[in-house]
């Protein structure tokens, strides 16, 4: 597996690549321990278009983005949530094409969390708030809402029926786990929003950060066990007395990046009010302990 800096050195910034007959995808130079090599802005359709998650307000970006459409309508700018990461470029882009933007609904907390994309976005202003099962079409494509909260509590997957493929956003990524971080981020709903997912047909996922996942299925089976295991691993972390989140961390999280060690504590807490919420373990300060 190549290097992070390999990965960054050798990312197709600024260039337009085409991942199906429907779909282009446009790289922000974003990169960061959470966001891999950066955020992917989706085009999907020709002729008329729809742009899903136009990115950060990079000047960069968003000229990349605006000639990979040169000589096209875009009528919607789809936002899956509004992480700084995701949204702030739908203004910028509104301004230049005409589009409207759809998508989830406005969401601004004051936690911005340890992560660069854990910040909300504070300038969205959709024109039309989509619901589940909601659609917005154009010439031979059809995007569908699809309700996943979890990773915040306003995200949506889009899904394009005619490749049978989902836009996961930052609900299923393609090179790591999602961070799930309280209070806007809930781990029940995490978990019920993926097991959602197995009900489904999808062929791939188009995950704004990292590669297309061409076995989805098999990828969330995966993260539902890997959420089993590590709530496994709180519990038997508390098995010799309470502990911190922080000591839990240093534990399950040894051969992580130490600078990934904030989100993965936000993802511990979510786990640990998770736990709490079915009597399984008790806050006690900022210790945590297992249920008599």
């Amino acid at each position: 597996m190549s290097d992070p800096e390999t990965l960054v050195a050798e990312a197709p910034y600024g260039r337009v690549e085409t991942v199906s007959p429907l779909v282009r995808r446009v790289l922000a130079r974003n990169p960061s321990p959470f966001t891999y090599t950066g955020t992917g802005t989706y085009i999907v359709g020709t002729g008329t278009v729809a742009i899903i998650d136009p990115g950060p307000d990079d000047p960069e970006h968003i000229s990349a983005l605006l000639a990979a459409v040169a000589g096209e309508k875009v009528s919607h700018i789809v936002i899956t949530h509004t992480h700084r990461d995701h949204s702030p470029a739908a203004p910028a882009v509104k301004a230049a094409t005409g589009a409207i933007v759809v998508g989830c609904a406005r969401l601004v907390l004051d936690d911005s969390g340890p992560r660069a994309d854990a910040g909300f976005d504070r300038t969205y202003d959709p024109d039309v708030v989509l619901a589940d099962g909601d659609s917005v079409s154009g010439p031979g494509w059809r995007l569908t809402a699809l309700h996943t909260p979890g990773h915040t509590s306003n995200h949506l997957c889009f899904a394009l029926s005619e490749e049978r493929a989902l836009f996961s956003g930052d609900h299923v990524m393609g090179w790591s786990t999602t961070v799930v971080s309280p209070p806007d981020g809930d781990m029940a709903a995490y978990m019920a929003s993926l097991r959602l997912l197995l009900d489904r047909d999808d062929t791939v996922y188009y995950p704004t950060h990292g590669a297309p996942v061409t076995e989805p299925q098999r990828l969330v089976r995966g993260l539902i066990t890997h959420r089993k295991q590590r709530e496994n691993q709180i519990l038997k972390s508390l098995v010799d007395g309470p502990k911190s989140v922080a000591a839990m961390v240093a534990g399950m999280y040894a051969s992580v990046d130490p600078r990934l060690h904030p989100a993965a504590g936000l993802s511990v807490t979510a786990h640990l009010i998770d736990l709490a919420a079915r009597g399984e373990v008790v806050a006690d300060g900022e210790f945590w302990r297992k249920a008599a």
